[in-house]
């Protein structure tokens, strides 16, 4: 494996982010849309918070009910904020940090993604995920 590999090599640089007047109802239907996880909550290009879909499911209803499900999910949802629900003291890493440390980090960790700023700017998004498809590359 390689040594010293920048986070920039594997990171999503195709971000989906929300901003803190939207609604958890579209929120949602991003991550249902996009197949994923985590999104940066931003305020121009700063990032202010993430929201990942396991903090939804914490507010949701979605187990205990069958059939009218998405109708108590929208009812839930418009009772809370994304500020509401999102964590704010957001850890992030740099470009330039490496794969290593990102994986290091994230394996002594409760959660599973890290977004990339650079300047105060948010310029990617690194998960397991992308950690894991790199490692399955090497081997």
């Amino acid at each position: 494996m390689k040594n010293g590999v920048p986070v920039s090599e594997i990171m999503t640089k195709k971000l989906v982010t929300l901003g803190p007047k939207d609604d958890l109802v579209t929120a949602e239907r991003l991550f249902k849309k996009h197949h994923i996880r985590h999104i940066p909550v931003v305020k121009g290009d700063a990032i202010i918070g993430i929201l990942s879909y396991t903090d939804l499911l914490r507010i949701s209803f979605a187990d205990a009910i069958d059939e009218h499900e998405e109708y108590v999910d929208t009812i839930v949802y418009n009772m809370f904020t994304i500020p509401q629900v999102m964590v704010h003291d957001v850890v992030t890493v740099t470009s330039k940090t490496t794969i290593r440390d990102v994986a290091q980090f994230l394996s002594q960790k409760e959660f599973h993604a890290l977004p990339v700023v650079d300047d105060g700017k948010l310029v990617g998004i690194v998960t397991t995920t992308d950690l894991i498809r790199y490692l399955l590359e090497q081997y």
